[in-house]
């Protein structure tokens, strides 16, 4: 069984692989929560020397990188294997330091998956574009991320024959 298939059959073994994934280990990023046929995702990390900045607040790169794949997993699940995903620009606002355990919710609807595919039915190239908060333990905005999320839907290729029509 490819890891493909794994991911998509499998939502524990795919939340305890990446829980495991070195960056998110190494920085205390862990899901809290994973419904991949849900489209929801909710991550946490605590602030640990290991991402603490110079000044004791979680360090920036930690905060994104917390977010950071998770847009791409959910619409490469939920749209399948018939599009192509990539992430294309990201940006974050620091809006207050973290000071302890910040949390963030990933989420992508069903509506927002036929929009998706509504505006790919002919083949061209879309961007879409996700917000999404990182909150500490209170509920305060610790940062804002903004994902542009490139989507395509491949051109079907024509089969082969074996035999030739003439």
């Amino acid at each position: 069984m490819d890891i493909i298939r794994t991911v998509k059959s499998l939502p524990g073994i795919t939340k305890l692989l990446i829980n495991r994934y070195a960056p998110f280990r190494g920085a205390g990023i862990s899901i809290d929560t994973l419904d991949l046929n849900q489209g929801f995702v909710r991550v946490k990390m605590p602030l640990t020397r290991q991402n603490r900045n110079i000044v004791g607040v979680q360090f920036g790169g930690s905060l994104y990188a917390m977010v950071d794949p998770f847009y791409m997993l959910l619409l490469l699940h939920l749209l399948g294997n018939k599009y192509i995903v990539w992430d294309k620009s990201a940006t974050i606002n620091f809006l207050s330091p973290g000071r302890g355990t910040v949390y963030a919710e990933i989420r992508i609807d069903a509506a927002e998956i036929r929009h998706i595919e509504y505006l790919a039915a002919n083949n061209s190239p879309i961007l879409r574009v996700y917000k999404l908060d990182i909150i500490d333990e209170t509920g305060q905005r610790i940062a804002e991320v903004e994902k542009t999320i490139y989507i395509r839907r491949k051109k079907a290729t024509a089969s082969r024959s074996l035999f030739k029509s003439r």
